[in-house]
């Protein structure tokens, strides 16, 4: 019998699990479970006879995988898949994969939180300032970027978005103004919106070169990995720009320079917590499942990306 494990240190909502249970029961797969574990080595333990696994925030690394003899498929429940080792999965020939789009509304309402909640100063009472009006640049036009511009669309903000991987006319046709170069949007926009993986070209990338373009009153919103942005050049843009305003659903390094230095300038969230929505939990658990069902039983590696 194929066996599924689903090892989550932070475990889905009960109705999601009920729903990959279902999902699996429907096909006569066995599912285990490996929920709210404390060492890496439960998780190494428990994947030594599975045919797939689907995670969440675990680490899925080269241990986990040499541990793991039969295993075929792994799933990230998310977008981001930098905690799966992709390099270690692909020599043994398993099939990692993430659930794109199925937290992205998650997100994106998130990122549009936080600049509200920035704007009206945490809700002191004190005077804010206003979206509607202001310019927005979506850096990463993929599903959330896609949301966040509908909803900023909505509040009355012109949208910008610079993506060389989506066609202009798909933006374009989303009454989005396209940049082709950057370094456009990024002079162009008070606030900018980061959607960008993290992986070996995207690291650092969001740097001093990029920042000290922005207009007058700029604002970074970061719901992607903390990795992209280059800490020394963000550091460097608060000091030399008392109008400089970074919000982030993950806190960089320096986080508490930026505390001590600049408040009233900054909001992280106490976690990463973009997909944190009963929706987004439901959506991508069994959106995994249904992946590791189609690809067992027919090969489909749509979402593939090892």
């Amino acid at each position: 019998m194929t066996k599924i494990l689903l090892g989550t240190e932070k475990p889905f909502a009960k109705e999601a699990v009920e729903g990959i249970t279902k999902i699996f029961e429907d096909v006569g797969f066995q599912l285990v479970k490996l929920e709210k574990y404390t060492n890496q080595s439960d998780l190494i333990n428990a994947v030594k006879d599975v045919d797939g696994l689907i995670i969440r925030s675990d680490i899925v690394d080269k241990e986990v995988i040499a541990a793991a003899k039969n295993l075929k498929i792994v799933v990230r429940a998310g977008a981001g898949y930098d905690n799966i080792d992709l390099t270690a999965a692909s020599s043994k020939g398993i099939v990692a994969m993430n659930t794109p789009g199925q937290n992205a509304n998650a997100v994106a309402e998130l990122a549009v939180g936080m600049m509200l909640y920035l704007n009206r100063n945490g809700f002191n009472g004190s005077a804010g300032t206003e979206l509607r009006g202001k310019k927005l640049g979506i850096h990463a036009y993929g599903h959330v970027g896609k949301i966040i511009g509908h909803i900023a669309k909505g509040l009355g903000m012109k949208v910008y978005a610079h993506d060389p991987f989506i066609d202009k006319v798909i933006i374009e046709n989303d009454g989005v103004v396209c940049e082709e170069d950057v370094k456009d949007l990024y002079k162009k926009c008070e606030y900018i919106s980061v959607n960008l993986p993290a992986n070996d070209k995207t690291r650092d990338s969001i740097n001093a070169g990029l920042l000290s373009l922005m207009p007058k009153g700029a604002t970074l919103v970061n719901t992607a990995r903390k990795e992209i942005i280059h800490e020394e050049s963000l550091l460097k843009i608060f000091e030399e720009r008392a109008d400089f305003r970074y919000i982030s659903d993950i806190a960089p390094d320096c986080k508490d320079q930026i505390a001590s230095k600049y408040p009233g300038r900054f909001f992280f969230t106490p976690k990463k917590m973009g997909a944190q929505t009963a929706e987004a939990n439901i959506n991508a658990g069994l959106a995994a499942a249904r992946q590791i069902v189609s690809f067992i039983q027919t090969g489909d590696k749509t979402f593939q990306v090892n």
